[in-house]
């Protein structure tokens, strides 16, 4: 980077590394942790940060009434995960500090303060597996002072899941609650019955379940929640448990690999790809107005080097007239360049037209040219056929017409129409055949892509795309 130059040419290497091991972030959590924490060697407390190496540990509060599933979807969440659970009967078994003086209000049939719930899940969460491996605070917290306690002593979740259904169905759902002793599974009689019957004979029932009980408890709930509501309504999502758990645990998993919103910079770096006729152009075109990036269309950009009698559109100019394909190391050197000027650099791009294959991937991503957005539009071949065989153009104004999408106004104008000589349905046959035959090397190549129906609406498409954009990558699994 030179430094003696304005404006500043930062080299688009550095955004891609940063970008990669989200070093805004690693920032971020660092400054947080001193702040919440106040350590007296910031320093020392920085590279134990960094050694811990747990920023992306799952850290979940799973919340709801009585009988809503928290623990099956808590413990099916640890096996995913491989993260240790914490709920009230696990930390009245663990020897910890305050165990026992917990257990001393138990026994005297008395409620246990809210502040030694905090000190017992503070000093829990200290321990290392929770460290490294991240945890799943089940029923907690239970109310307001409760979650600004856990919140004063730094114990801050990533993700809130709650669980809610009809006080009807979970006043149902506690009555046939069962338990197995030796695993904690949780059962039901009508519901979920174990097919073992070794699991059946050790099963017992639940303490606090009858019909009176449970509506205390959730008349209790429904008084509290608001309050926790309001102080992680940013990472709260709730979920309706009255449906099979598998849907529950589904939507759930995809809630908690989701990433919170990042404060990092972000300059998108956004690929189309996808069978002719699917709408790249469109699509392209709507992003780069709505977020002022630049729209680069590969096969327009090796047209204006010609136009423009570049070094480059010179050598490009034999094969436009000879109708031969241009060399990959030439339109990689044209599109490098193009890529790496600074609107490019400083606002974001789109790309569509490149690359068809794994081989221009490859270069692509030697070249250092990587996107952070990676689409594949997807389209039936009939519907492929429908849109680009049936489109004509007007040789007098340019104008782009489709017999049945959008004909010409008037019969004079649709006397003139010509087709282009690349929209026969031969040409788009070969086209597709072309695509299919390498999409799926494309497909394995960019992992992270995302999947769009391009058979509909192209607004509804486009609010897709947009939704995939703002939104950060969600974890791997």
């Amino acid at each position: 980077m030179d430094a003696t130059s304005r404006p500043l040419r930062v080299p688009p290497e550095m955004g891609i590394y940063a970008e990669k091991h989200e070093l805004f972030q690693l920032m971020q959590n660092m400054l947080e942790g001193l702040l919440i924490h106040k350590p007296d060697e910031p320093i020392r407390y920085m590279i134990s940060h960094l050694k811990q190496d747990n920023d992306h540990v799952p850290r979940v509060c799973i919340l709801g009434p009585p009988a809503a599933g928290k623990t099956t979807i808590a413990m099916w969440l640890c096996k995913q995960f491989n993260t240790p659970r914490i709920s009230q009967e696990t930390l009245l078994e663990e020897t910890l500090e305050l165990t026992e003086e917990a257990k001393t209000f138990q026994e005297k049939g008395q409620k246990i303060p809210n502040a030694l719930w905090a000190s017992l899940i503070q000093e829990r969460l200290s321990n290392m597996d929770c460290i490294k491996q991240g945890w799943i605070l089940e029923g907690f917290p239970e109310n307001q002072d409760q979650a600004w306690m856990l919140h004063s002593a730094g114990i801050t979740p990533r993700h809130v899941v709650v669980l809610y259904a009809p006080d009807m169905v979970l006043i149902e759902r506690n009555l046939g609650k069962r338990i197995d002793p030796s695993t904690k599974e949780v059962y039901h009689t009508t519901f979920d019955w174990p097919s073992d019957p070794l699991v059946q004979q050790r099963l017992v029932e639940a303490e606090g379940i009858s019909e009176q009980e449970t509506s205390k408890h959730l008349l209790e709930y429904h008084r509290n929640f608001p309050r926790v509501f309001q102080i992680y309504q940013q990472i709260l999502k709730s979920f309706n448990a009255d449906q099979p758990c598998a849907d529950v645990l589904s939507q759930v998993l995809t809630y908690v690999q989701t990433r919170c919103r990042s404060a990092a910079p972000f300059t998108p770096r956004i690929l189309f790809c996808g069978p002719p006729g699917s709408g790249k152009s469109l699509q392209a075109a709507l992003i780069a107005q709505k977020y002022s990036i630049v729209n680069i269309c590969c096969g327009q950009l090796l047209k204006e080097a010609v136009a423009d009698k570049t070094k480059l559109g010179e050598l490009i100019k034999p094969y436009f007239d000879s109708g031969w394909p241009v060399p990959d190391n030439i339109v990689l050197k044209l599109l490098a360049d193009r890529l790496n000027r600074l609107d490019c650099m400083t606002d974001g791009w789109v790309l569509h037209g490149f690359p068809r294959d794994l081989d221009q991937a490859q270069q692509m991503e030697r070249a250092g040219i990587i996107p952070n957005r990676v689409f594949f539009l997807n389209l039936p071949s009939e519907s492929v056929m429908e849109r680009l065989a049936q489109r004509m153009v007007d040789p007098v104004t340019g104008e782009r017409y489709h017999s049945m999408y959008k004909p010409a106004p008037f019969p004079e104008v649709q006397a003139h129409l010509r087709q282009n000589p690349k929209d026969t349905q031969d040409n788009i046959r070969m086209c597709l055949e072309n695509y299919y035959r390498h999409g799926g090397d494309l497909e394995e190549f960019y992992e992270d892509a995302f999947y769009i129906n391009a058979d509909q609406d192209p607004y509804i498409v486009f609010e897709h795309i947009e939704s995939c954009i703002i939104k950060p990558l969600p974890y791997k699994s």
